[in-house]
């Protein structure tokens, strides 16, 4: 199976539908998305919309903690942050809200488990930045691969029986071998709004009959999203992080 993981859109038109275009190319099996679909961007009810009818048509969807705090109205998060969940809520229909109420925590297909953040109380939203919080998220579930998102940052994590997580940091558009020996948490970094020093898009790429996942960048014009952030009214660090990847 060819499955195509994206997370962390946050309303970045531009990202989301330079990553579908390449996406398409490759023509996978599976489409799965991460969660944030909202939240930082200026193009929420395009996203979402989009998204929906990817759902229509098979794709998997889970919730992002700005999924939820949009839904919900939380104001527990940073100050960008808060700004840019009123400035979305005020934008959304009833339907929007419907559609990302109803998302779920996580989702399960065969031996994958699909997550935001953490397996490991997966509505708390825990980041996974390092070895231990990888060990607590893999021992969270038997699931022998964990797909998650949340840190803006690409990262494989390998678990053989018995022992601690290894940490491997994935080279852009290069295949990582997935061992038959290990367990694997992938953290698939960020489509609209990459945090490693990389502005392109980042999603991973999937293939279960090869035993590898790549992580794909795909260059947008982030330009015209700070643009467009910019005249939105949103902070403006918001649109200067797209441009230096942080």
């Amino acid at each position: 199976m060819r499955i195509a993981i994206l997370s962390d859109i946050h309303a970045n038109r531009e990202a989301f539908d330079a990553v579908l275009e390449a996406v398409n190319e490759r023509d996978p099996d599976q489409l799965v998305l991460l969660g944030d679909l909202v939240g930082y961007g200026p193009d929420p009810v395009h996203v979402v919309e989009k998204a929906a009818d990817l759902v229509a048509q098979g794709a998997f969807c889970v919730l992002g903690n700005h999924d939820e705090a949009v839904v919900l109205n939380r104001s527990d998060m940073t100050e960008n942050a808060r700004f840019a969940v009123q400035w979305t809520r005020q934008r959304l229909a009833p339907a929007h809200f419907d559609f990302l109420a109803r998302l779920p925590l996580s989702l399960q297909s065969e031996d994958r488990l699909y997550v935001h953040a953490s397996a490991e109380r997966p509505g708390k939203w825990l980041y996974i930045r390092d070895v231990d919080a990888a060990e607590r998220c893999l021992s969270s579930s038997d699931a022998r691969f964990i797909f998650c998102g949340h840190t803006h940052v690409p990262s494989v994590y390998y678990a053989l029986p018995g022992r601690r997580p290894i940490h491997f940091r994935p080279l852009d558009n290069v295949a990582v071998p997935l061992s038959a020996l290990a367990r694997h948490l992938v953290v698939v970094g960020a489509v609209g709004q990459p945090r490693d020093g990389n502005p392109a898009a980042c999603y991973a790429f999937v293939d279960t009959e090869r035993h590898e996942v790549t992580m794909v960048r795909v260059p947008y014009d982030h330009e015209e999203t700070a643009r467009k952030i910019r005249a939105a009214g949103l902070p403006g660090w918001l649109g200067m992080r797209l441009k230096i990847g942080r």
